[in-house]
């Protein structure tokens, strides 16, 4: 059987790895995957109890108790949102508050050194003893306020698993026992008359290092810490596509009731507009249904009696009813939501080279330090020799450059991509990157551009083309719009078209000067007994090529054919040609049919192009790739992409896809060009190899420090290191780590050009890449002078949006992109254009402006 677990107390990939290695002793345990991220864990057992496993846990060190069962997956989860939001508000007072005191500490510790002035009482001999116990005091707050690394890492040391914790610990440790050492040594100093011994000491405080290893390491959690918030948040984005609300049909009557109360069989209504409830089955009424939350597919599905529903769509328009055949948490949107969950908890986190060598580092240093400290006791040397020769150890292998080597490289390559407009959530996705060796691309708005368009206009008669334009204009249908997009392109003057008629499934027709028309595909034509020889040829030649044909008829044969196609981006082939280079095998997923799916796999030159996935289909095919031991990137825009982009080792977003997709990836691609990912890929190794370097000089330096605190060179030569010089070389080592690390600033990223609104943000993502999304999206969209956003209401479905964009776009000047989550239409101007003109439009289209930015 399998439990799932809440697991507390985690602070590293260490600590991850020791609950994970403390459960698996359990005879009768099968598998066992520990998240960090998530703070849990799923266990595969037998002939054991859930207590068992907590007790394993609990006497590893840690916290655990059971995770509620699966039924809750349908439930909004607002408890784990707010509790990630305190986290990450409690971490960010530890923050700025510890940052307070330190820069009152390194004031008074080197002030001096700078030329500032000090109080009198601090000031020479006399003031050696208030100097150094000042000093002192305004250590302990930092201390207090980041008590957890001490609780921790000490905890973790008796447990025999030290962590970066216990690296924390132990060398901000060092420095204050040592500090607090000196302070008693010029105590006894002055009471004796000593002068040198107090200025001795007065030189060897290192309160200043304990404060700021505190302080930059809290920096890193509270990155962290929002990071996990916003994981929080995107799980929710997902439940929130369910209604809250159901109208059934019970005992002739309709009721309206919440959606946890449906129950399999009830007879479900839904009118246009309103989102499907649950499963189903139609049994009443046709309408065109929007399943591109589900599927991503920009097309609505024209349904009829016996056609299946899923809950979460949009019914486009018509009316229709159907039976509920799975409801709550059996629905697709449900098992899509478990699939984001479960991805998330279960993907292994990267290991830090650095927590690996910490198990054995920490114990190393601390024995090194203690038979230091006894080595030169027996040699006859002083007590005050001895102890200084040990701290001089612990001083001089403090963790810093260690903690360091990775967290500055991560800094500044994350900087160097939001720089190019490609932003990276987090350290361990840019970790990740460097070992990709298979990218697998979403169709539809990834590699496509998402939007059908015309692609070919074959007239057999003169005024075909127009003919169709005009009766088209009276239709809403996706691609009746791109029709009518393409008339507008070519400067056509729309007829008047009388008698109207949406044929559901097969097309529209209409009258043009008394002359019956039909535009449709070949079942209107059978149906209508007209004659389609003429263009038999040219419709197998654009189906072939993955195209949706409609002919164009009187009423007696075809006068012409329109071909309608999402197209590649012209970016996508080259994109493709790019991660081919770096050695990947790259892969196009897609919900589309197998003839369309070949065709555009063809056209942008992928390795393999698998076709008709559904979005749990899309989590599956990448676990596979993941246990035939691939590394895997998953790039995706929509929210069906969302299980498959937390699935695989990497998920990168296109940057103008859901909020949900970009929620679920660990990158994002603000251009939304596809070059960006080997752009992405380039940088990752590029990283890597720099953290490599920065961990091998921080091992060197201790690798020769360490020796020399120790006092190697003092019976030859009668060379040692203080602790104060010990701290120094410390202190330059961190300095080598982030000027190397600081060479990535100057990585250039090849074939990606500087993306100018993101510039001037670069510096914030470095501070919190989460808030960096955010700001970057306004940059990109929004300019003072070449943009608008505005923000609709009214707009219900995808048939709204496409009446929008078409509204807008009709002004001259304008181009516009109409979003349906977020309530808005985002705008590029080319030309002067007053807002009241634009709110005009929008109100004559049956839309109420809300605001214009």
């Amino acid at each position: 059987m399998k439990s799932k677990f809440n697991v507390t107390g985690m602070s590293c990939s260490a600590c991850s790895a020791h609950v994970e290695k403390a459960v698996k002793k359990l005879d009768g345990v099968t598998d066992v995957s520990v998240s960090l991220m998530t703070a849990s864990m799923t266990v595969e057992y037998s002939d054991l109890t859930e207590q068992d496993i907590i007790n394993a846990v609990i006497g590893a060190g840690y916290g655990c108790t059971v995770k509620g069962d699966t039924a809750e997956k349908a439930q909004p989860q607002q408890s784990a949102v707010e509790e990630r939001n305190r986290e990450a508000a409690s971490m960010k007072r530890r923050l700025f508050l510890s940052i307070g005191f330190l820069a009152v500490l390194m004031y008074v510790s080197m002030g001096h050194m700078l030329g500032a002035p000090l109080p009198d009482f601090m000031c020479g001999v006399k003031g050696a003893v208030a100097f150094g116990f000042t000093q002192f005091l305004l250590t302990l707050p930092i201390m207090y306020l980041n008590r957890a690394y001490y609780s921790k890492g000490f905890k973790a040391l008796i447990h025999r698993s030290p962590n970066m914790d216990t690296l924390i610990a132990v060398g901000s440790a060092a420095s204050v026992i040592y500090g607090i050492f000196a302070v008693y040594m010029m105590c006894w100093g002055m009471g004796n008359g000593d002068t040198e011994l107090v200025e001795q000491f007065r030189h060897d405080l290192y309160f200043e290092g304990a404060g700021t290893i505190l302080t930059l390491i809290t920096v890193g959690k509270y990155l962290e810490s929002r990071s996990k918030a916003k994981t929080a948040e995107a799980l929710n984005k997902l439940i929130d596509l369910a209604p809250e609300t159901a109208v059934v049909e019970r005992g002739g009557e309709e009721l309206t009731l919440r959606t946890e109360e449906l129950v399999e069989g009830d007879i479900c209504i839904v009118r246009p507009g309103q989102r499907i409830p649950a499963d189903g089955v139609i049994i009443e009424g046709n309408a065109a249904i929007d399943e591109s939350a589900l599927t991503g597919e920009s097309v609505p599905n024209e349904k009829t009696v016996g056609d299946t529903v899923l809950a979460a769509s949009v019914n486009g328009s018509g009316f229709i009813k159907f039976r509920a055949e799975k409801v709550g948490g059996d629905t697709t949107l449900s098992h899509i939501i478990e699939l984001v969950s479960d991805a998330s908890a279960s993907k292994a986190p990267i290991a830090r080279i650095a927590d690996k060598i910490s198990g054995i580092f920490v114990p190393i240093v601390m024995s090194i330090a203690v038979i230091t400290f006894a080595v030169w006791l027996l040699l006859g040397e002083s007590f005050t020799l001895a102890l200084s020769m040990g701290i001089s150890v612990l001083v001089i292998s403090c963790p810093c450059a260690l903690g360091l080597a990775t967290p500055v490289a991560i800094m500044a390559g994350t900087g160097k991509g939001a720089e190019n407009g490609i932003l990276i959530k987090s350290a361990s996705a840019l970790e990740a990157l460097h070992k990709i060796d298979t990218v697998v691309l979403d169709k539809t708005g990834t590699i496509t551009e998402g939007n059908p368009r015309c692609t070919d206009i074959i007239e057999y008669e003169s005024g075909a083309f127009a003919a169709a334009y005009s009766i088209e204009k009276l239709s809403e249908h996706p691609v009746s719009a791109a029709i009518v997009a393409q008339g507008e392109k070519m400067g056509l003057t729309a007829q008047n078209a009388e008698e109207f008629e949406a044929l559901f499934g097969r097309g529209v027709t209409a009258k043009l000067n008394g002359e019956r028309w039909y535009i449709g595909n070949k079942h209107l034509m059978l149906e209508k007994g007209i004659d389609c020889t003429a263009a038999e040829k040219d419709f197998e030649k654009l189906s072939g090529e993955g195209k949706t044909v409609m002919y164009i008829a009187n009423s007696t044969v075809v006068v012409g054919v329109i071909a309608a196609a999402d197209v590649i981006k012209s970016s996508s082939h080259e994109a493709v040609k790019r991660l081919k280079q770096l050695g990947a095998r790259v892969v196009m997923l897609t919900g589309d049919n197998k003839r369309t799916a070949e065709v555009i796999g063809k056209q942008a030159g992928v390795d393999e192009a698998v076709a008709e996935v559904l979005p749990t289909g899309k989590a599956e095919y990448i676990t596979e790739l993941m246990q035939q031991g691939k590394r895997v990137a998953m790039i995706g825009d929509g929210i069906n992409d969302a299980p498959a982009l937390a699935c695989a080792d990497v998920g990168i977003a296109i940057g103008a896809g859901t909020d949900i997709a970009i929620d679920s990836a660990d990158i994002v691609l603000m251009k939304s060009d596809l070059c960006d990912a080997a752009a992405a890929l380039s940088l990752g190794r590029a990283t890597i190899r720099n953290i490599k370097q920065n961990l091998f000089w921080a091992f060197f330096y201790n690798a020769v420090g360490i020796p020399l605190a120790a006092g190697a060179l003092f019976l030859p030569f009668g060379i040692r290191l203080n602790p104060m010089i010990a701290a120094a070389a410390m202190s330059l080592s961190s300095v080598c780590v982030v000027t190397n690390a600081l060479r990535l600033r100057f990585f250039k990223v090849k074939g990606v050009e500087n993306v100018q609104q993101t510039e001037h943000i670069a510096a914030d993502c470095n501070v919190s890449m989460i808030d960096a999304v955010d700001a970057v999206c306004e940059a990109t969209v929004k300019s003072a002078e070449t943009s608008r956003i505005i923000f609709i209401n009214g707009m219900m479905c995808g048939h709204c949006t496409a009446h929008v964009e078409k509204a807008l776009n009709a002004i001259d000047g304008v181009s516009a992109k109409a979003f349906l989550a977020e309530k808005k239409a985002v705008l590029t101007l080319t030309a002067d254009v007053s807002d009241e003109v634009l709110k005009n439009a929008i109100t004559e289209a049956g839309y109420e402006v809300v605001s214009i930015e």
